[in-house]
């Protein structure tokens, strides 16, 4: 089995689409000095905010995923990212409806196969470790000042991202990361 199939690639596609289109009203490259909103209006899509805005949360939310999916990989689990269509439909239906805010899952994978509990808690955790490890780099990038200034938003707003998706899916919730973490560690070594 390959470690990333066609279909995979095309579900990280569509869901990188989808979630540039949804956020591209609230993650928007800040303008330059020369900015005249007269000059850069034009009716549509604003292709630089769709583009911005995938790139800032399309890597959080994949990186996530494939975190998941090579941890169950290296246990001996069957693992596939798929884009969540219903809920990318959802969003984009909040989206058209201008909803405040839009919370929606936009791709999970799937895991079968034999593991332990600690094993399958680690699965769980892969994911918001990535997080984790993303949300420091990106404040330690900010801080270090090692980069061009003009990265320091986008490296914000990814930090930004990655705490958020840290923090809330660690949540012990059922169903969420978090539950499946604890729950796991619990019985492995209670």
């Amino acid at each position: 089995m390959p470690l990333i199939t066609i279909s995979e690639i095309l579900d990280m596609a569509v869901m990188t689409a989808v979630v540039g289109y949804i956020f591209s009203g609230v993650f928007k490259k800040p303008a330059g000095d020369d900015y005249d909103p007269l000059k850069h209006f034009k009716p549509g899509i604003d292709w630089s905010s769709f583009y911005y805005a995938a790139a800032v949360t399309a890597p959080a939310i994949i990186l996530h995923e494939l975190a998941h999916k090579f941890a169950a990989l290296s246990f001996g689990m069957q693992a596939t990212f798929q884009a969540a269509y219903f809920f990318l439909f959802l969003g984009l239906i909040m989206k058209l409806l201008n909803f405040g805010f839009i919370f929606f899952v936009p791709a999970y994978v799937s895991i079968s196969g034999q593991g332990t509990a600690l094993q399958f808690a680690l699965t769980a955790g892969a994911g918001p470790f990535t997080n984790l490890i993303l949300w420091l780099l990106a404040l330690s990038l900010l801080k270090s000042n090692l980069l061009d200034k003009k990265y320091n938003h986008a490296l914000l707003l990814a930090g930004k991202i990655n705490m958020f998706l840290f923090i809330f899916n660690m949540l012990p919730i059922p169903g969420f990361d978090g539950n499946k973490f604890f729950l796991g560690i619990i019985q492995a070594f209670f």
